[in-house]
């Protein structure tokens, strides 16, 4: 390779080589392979514009190069697929980003879904710069020649790697894939921590804007370019060889080279009127691809049957930190920083006409300035020593008032002391670090000094007040014009709320539905949004949706601008909020892991929300399959509570029940029986699930056994069931009771011996908290309840009782919308009102008479001899014939006694009261 431009660079350069490492070698083949990656970009006849993304440094050299070559065709590395969208910047706020999301994949693993690629724009940017020249400026054309989004994933690691991606903290962007114009950062370590501590930085964006953003803000073109393909360069050749990473950023390049040459070989446009703005790091590529004289032989892969939707969401400054990983606060800093290069600098930026806060421009640009042949101007850069700043001492006093008066309105006892000594530690840890002029990183360290405090007295500490005072994090927002149809439908169907929705914010909703019956259709659209956005969007404040129910009033707190992204990617999803949440509803029913419990609410909400009948039935039918096939009980408390809501809606409003849910019924019944006696036994089976069991088929069992069901399979089931653990050998004797296999003197009597046995005193509180699970399949034993947790308090010793009163709340609680208000009632009813009338209150199962002993012959013959017509009557209804007398009455009073003995001993409690 001939010398050429940059010889004398490269004379330097070897005996730096040859001083600094003993002789040639590694290091030399370095520093001379850099300038050969900047001598061959500058040589390309496609004059090549490398970037870094959201640098103040870049957008000026952007706008003022494109003020001066005024190109035919920007080729722009971003997603191709994302052009179509790049015309509705117009009617957006900056920051935005532009995204790409696909819910319905084909050829990606179904664990990635959904998938999401966003390039986030400011307008302190190139890339934005590049945008709005090319789409304001006749006969500009606009071409995109980054992989596609489908590629994006085609080319993913982790299509080699099980599971799902890795979730990224990215604020607005949530878990999606950013794709970053100039990714500038040193990929090694070890690198990177050496420019920090020499630099004597803290972080890689405060390394950036000391040695790059200040000494390029206002450098001259060849100079700016000369300077970022050499970052790029260094950078890339001191890259870690990580194969997949490697093969990523080359296919890139190749891919990018290939779709330029494609777009110049189809226009015939002279190269010399063309810009590729793309990252420096790609810039300095050493692909054979590179250049409009390079091979073709990359092939482009082509695309998945995806379906790709397209759209702008809102961004903002701590959205694009979080996701690429930037220092807090730098995105915002370098928004002022753009803002003080363009006054200082004079360089008029371009923006897009119509845009918000946009001023008119020029209709024709000034003529095209004469290009030259590049010099050598990296030389020059590299001797100069670094040019010190003279302290503005009006800015930084400036800061300094401003950081206090923040302070002091966010609590903290700042004063006008602590803005002098913020004022002067400012310049003392800029010399400290080697610069005469304070940054706003330096600012930031002396504010925290100065004015925090052990305790942040309110809500934002200093650091957040700093980046704040510089700029906020500003939240961009878009227009309605660019918004997808199913957020403009919201947007018109919310109309008669009067509220200004695209406003971040809370606001406050009042719908009197009753005085206004139009805003019923207000409330159908909030609680649909309730359903389907993240919490917060729609919050409901009074008012709530029932089967069966129709709404009166309605009070709503409403951030629908907060959550503009949420809105919009609903929009890719469908046309209407009425078909994304059938599509939801009937993706979540016909899910591999949907339980019938699942299904169930999948049901109750087609039928809340959407009043579809047709929907419900589908979706019955399938909630019939699931539970056919669960070998579990783990939802059966929530199908017990779905399926008793819909029950009583049917039974309320239509004339029949639909056919699935007597179906549902007759297999729940039969699924139920089946199940009950192992989960009786099952250690995972939890007294809950049981009685949820117990509670379906009883609740459930008329409607079941007039649709052809057989009782017998529940006596089965029932002579199979042997529990051992006491709260559900509890539950079994509550069932007992319902089926009148267990009389309550005989439970009385078995709960009495259970306090009487010293063995099982410790085990009792667990059969009371079976007793009251059983309340949902047994609520006639709520009395019973009462009266055994009043034994358990009066007869339980304390180191029993005391750690029971945890469990006993914690079941009140998780069962309180049902068993509390039973409980508090019959208790009401059982004791004294008056403190006065407790002393000598009896307990009513106390005061109960003892059961009688069983009659015998001659307490017969009293009874038959005392009350003769009686007896003769009782005689003649029971089959036995004769007159009762006083003559012989041992005998018939015995053979009475004999035939019929539980009426007999009836009839003498009934006669004697004993």
């Amino acid at each position: 390779m001939s010398e050429g431009v940059f010889g004398a660079l490269r004379a330097q350069l070897k005996e730096a080589a040859a001083a600094f490492a003993d002789g040639p070698g590694a290091l030399e083949g370095i520093l001379l392979g850099i300038v050969d990656d900047v001598d061959r970009a500058t040589r390309e006849p496609l004059e090549i514009f490398p970037v870094c993304h959201h640098s103040p440094a870049s957008a000026i050299a952007m706008a003022r190069r494109l003020r001066q070559k005024q190109p035919k065709v920007v080729y722009l590395e971003l997603c191709e697929d994302m052009a179509p969208l790049l015309t509705e910047l117009r009617n957006c706020t900056l920051p935005v980003a532009v995204q790409a999301f696909a819910t319905e994949v084909d050829g990606f693993p179904l664990e990635w879904s959904p998938l999401s690629v966003v390039a986030p724009i400011t307008e302190a940017s190139a890339e934005y710069q590049a945008i709005a020249y090319a789409l304001d400026t006749p006969g500009a054309e606009l071409v995109l020649v980054d992989r596609s989004s489908d590629h994006v994933f085609q080319w993913d690691a982790r299509r080699d790697q099980p599971g799902a991606p890795d979730d990224e903290d990215a604020a607005l962007h949530g878990d999606a894939i950013g794709m970053e114009i100039g990714d500038l950062r040193p990929r090694f370590a070890e690198l990177e921590e050496h420019l920090l501590h020499h630099g004597k930085v803290r972080h890689w964006s405060e390394w950036w804007h000391q040695y790059v953003e200040v000494p390029l803000g206002d450098s001259d073109h060849d100079t700016y370019r000369q300077v970022m393909l050499l970052i790029g360069s260094l950078f890339r050749r001191l890259a870690p060889g990580d194969p997949h990473r490697v093969r990523v950023d080359e296919d890139r390049e190749r891919y990018m080279w290939t779709r330029m040459r494609e777009h110049l070989a189809a226009t015939g446009t002279d190269p010399a009127d063309c810009l590729y703005v793309c990252g420096a790091f790609h810039a300095a590529s050493r692909v054979a691809e590179f250049g409009v004289h390079g091979a073709d032989t990359f092939e482009i892969s082509p695309r998945t049957a995806s379906k790709w939707q397209h759209g702008l969401i809102p961004s903002s400054h701590a959205a694009i930190e979080a996701q690429f990983g930037l220092a807090s606060g730098s995105v915002s800093i370098a928004a002022a920083e753009w803002a003080k290069n363009v006054k200082r600098t004079r360089v008029q930026p371009f923006r897009l006409a119509g845009q918000a806060g946009a001023k008119k421009q020029a209709k024709k640009l000034p003529a095209a300035e004469p290009q030259t042949a590049p010099a050598d101007k990296l030389s020059g850069f590299l001797q100069r020593p670094p040019v010190l700043d003279r302290l503005d001492e009006a800015e930084l006093l400036t800061w300094s008032v401003d950081i206090v008066r923040a302070a002091r309105r966010n609590g903290y006892l700042a004063s006008t002391a602590d803005a002098i000594a913020v004022f002067e530690t400012s310049i003392l840890l800029a010399g400290m670090r080697d610069r005469a002029k304070p940054t706003p990183y330096d600012f930031q360290d002396a504010a925290i000094t100065c004015i925090e405090k052990d305790v942040v007295p309110g809500r934002r500490d200093v650091r957040r007040l700093v980046e704040i005072m510089m700029g906020g994090d500003r939240i961009g927002r878009v227009g309605y014009e660019s918004l997808p149809p199913l957020a403009r439908d919201v947007h018109d169907r919310l109309a008669p709320l009067n509220l200004k929705l695209e406003q971040r914010g809370v606001q406050r909703a009042l719908l009197d539905i009753a005085a206004q019956p139009e805003l019923a259709h207000c409330s159908d659209v909030l609680w649909m949004l309730h359903r389907l956005m993240p919490r917060g969007a729609a919050r409901p404040i009074m008012g709530e949706r029932r089967l069966g129910e129709q709404p009166i009033q309605e009070s709503w707190d409403l951030a629908l601008g907060t959550h503009q992204r949420a809105l919009i990617e609903l929009g890719y999803e469908g046309v209407s909020i009425e078909q994304v949440l059938e599509q939801r509803l009937r993706t979540a029913a016909y899910d591999s892991r949907a339980t019938a419990a699942s299904v169930l609410e999948a049901v109750e909400d087609a039928t809340l929300y959407l009043r579809s009948h047709r929907l419900a039935n589908e979706l019955g039918v399938r909630a019939l399959e699931v539970l056919a096939a669960e070998r579990s009980v783990d939802g059966a408390p929530a199908v017990l509570r779905r399926v008793r809501r819909l029950l009583a809606f049917y039974r309320t409003s239509e004339p029949v029940l639909p056919r699935w849910i007597e179906s549902f019924v007759k297999t729940g019944y039969a699924h139920y029986c089946t199940l009950l006696p192992t989960a009786f036994t099952d250690e995972d089976a939890t007294v809950d699930q049981v009685a949820a069991m117990l509670g379906f088929l009883f609740n459930m069992e008329g409607l079941a056994l007039s649709l052809g069901c057989d009782r017998a399979q529940l006596e089965l089931a029932f002579a199979q069931s042997h529990p051992e653990e006491p709260e559900k050998l509890a539950l079994l004797w509550a069932a007992q009771v319902h089926l009148g296999r267990l009389s309550r003197a005989e439970l009385r009597q078995r709960c009495a011996d259970l306090l009487g046995n010293p063995l099982v005193v410790p085990t009792y509180p667990r059969y009371l908290s079976g007793f009251l699970h059983a309340l949902e399949p047994v609520p006639s034993l709520v009395d019973f309840a009462v009266e055994s947790v009043s034994n358990a308090f009066s007869r339980l010793p304390d180191p029993i009782l005391l750690p029971w009163l945890p469990s006993l709340i914690t079941t009140l609680r998780a069962n309180g919308a049902d068993l509390a208000p039973r409980l508090i009632r019959e208790a009401g009813r059982v004791f004294p009102s008056t403190l006065a009338a407790l002393d000598e209150w009896t307990p009513p199962w106390r005061s109960e008479p003892a059961p009688a002993l069983p009659l015998r012959p001659t307490r017969s013959a009293e009874l038959m001899t005392t009350h003769p017509d009686t007896c003769n009557a009782v005689a003649n209804l029971l089959g036995c014939t004769g007159e009762w007398g006083s003559a012989d009455p041992e005998p018939r009073g015995a053979e009475l006694l004999d035939q019929h003995p539980a009426t007999a001993q009836a009839l003498h409690l009934l006669l004697t009261g004993a």
